[in-house]
């Protein structure tokens, strides 16, 4: 089976971007696999005929996907090559093929796993099964070497997904009824021991769902002291359904004064260390443990940039984890733009505050 892909952009709006990668995402995640993907722009519709005729010989099916403006065009254009019309507002099928106009990001997706996906698999007679991993703060090249590893393992009999976002990691293990077992046992243990101590789930949840989980499951509390992260970490908290349940508060103490008189952070390690230190991280998340109020703390302190502040370079930051028992601090130097650094931290920080209790 042979799949392609267009997408097609809305050149009158420079502005405009199509969100294609929630749809293929989607598609991989029920084994399909687009063996072509090419972008046209709408106001040249013979090149948008001429891929789809083309497709159309060569492919078992054709995606379109397109800014939600653009959904009438796309559908009147694969009418005019096919000479068919839609069984529904998105979907149409010949004998040789099915084609999909579908909208961009999350709302195509949708579509695409409550619909297209059955239509599909009934064509080729043929059903697809997958196992996630999700893990953070894996070195790239540990990372690399285990799906490097795992795909020489597949022998080409099943499909290995990885798609990464601020460190967070989703791998997707790919496989139909005709994979050997001895092979998928085989990819999963590969997978297990080479990213050993980076996993936080075995299933498609986020590490805030994962972190909440644990807290209702040890029957704690958490509160977070926020910096550089202005509330990231408590706003991905409060997220997850039943969060209520295990989170106290979250302060975010951007100012030295507050840091100072919110947490307790003493005015020497303010005046000698600085605000980005490992001591007033510490300091930090002891001042909300010693509250009484919670059981485990989470503080965040740093420097996104763009400019360095004192002794803190750009991408510098500490992420204190704190209990009734111990503060432990971690120091990182990330790299990227304000927002890169900012929701790697906060992902660190949910790592970091999960292996604490787990």
């Amino acid at each position: 089976m042979k799949y392609a892909g267009i997408v097609l952009r809305n050149t009158k709006n420079a502005l405009s971007s199509v969100e294609y990668e929630a749809v293929h995402d989607a598609l991989l995640s029920g084994g399909v696999f687009l063996d072509e993907l090419t972008f046209l722009a709408y106001d040249v519709p013979s090149e948008i005929s001429a891929a789809l005729s083309r497709f159309s010989l060569e492919c078992d099916g054709v995606f379109l996907v397109c800014d939600g403006v653009l959904l009438d065009f796309a559908r009147s254009a694969v009418c005019a090559v096919t000479g068919g019309s839609f069984v529904n507002e998105y979907i149409l099928e010949t004998k040789r093929c099915l084609y999909a106009v579908l909208p961009h990001g999350r709302e195509g997706a949708d579509i695409v796993k409550k619909d297209l996906l059955a239509r599909i698999n009934r064509r080729r007679n043929d059903s697809y099964s997958r196992m996630v991993y999700r893990c953070v703060s894996a070195p790239a090249e540990r990372l690399d070497n285990a799906l490097a590893l795992a795909r020489k393992a597949a022998q080409d009999m099943l499909f290995i997904h990885a798609a990464e976002k601020f460190g967070d990691v989703r791998i997707e293990v790919i496989y139909n009824q005709k994979t050997p077992k001895m092979i998928a046992d085989e990819v999963v243990r590969i997978l297990a021991s080479e990213l050993e101590g980076y996993i936080y789930a075995l299933e498609d949840v986020s590490l805030a769902e994962r972190l909440v989980t644990a807290l209702k499951l040890h029957n704690l509390h958490v509160a977070t002291a926020e910096s550089f992260t202005g509330g990231g970490v408590g706003r991905a908290i409060v997220q997850v359904p039943g969060a209520s349940a295990v989170f106290y508060e979250g302060v975010n103490a951007y100012d030295t004064k507050a840091k100072k008189e919110r947490l307790g952070v003493s005015d020497f390690t303010l005046k000698n260390k600085g605000a980005v230190s490992e001591e007033a991280a510490r300091e930090m998340a002891s001042g909300l443990i010693k509250q009484g109020n919670c059981e485990l703390a989470i503080a965040t302190t740093g420097n996104a940039g763009p400019t360095a502040s004192g002794k803190a370079p750009v991408g510098t930051c500490f992420i204190a984890i704190g209990t009734k028992e111990r503060v432990r601090v971690f120091r990182f130097r990330l790299s990227g733009d304000r927002e890169t650094v900012t929701e790697t931290a906060v992902n660190l920080a949910l790592f970091l505050a999960y292996k604490e209790i787990k």
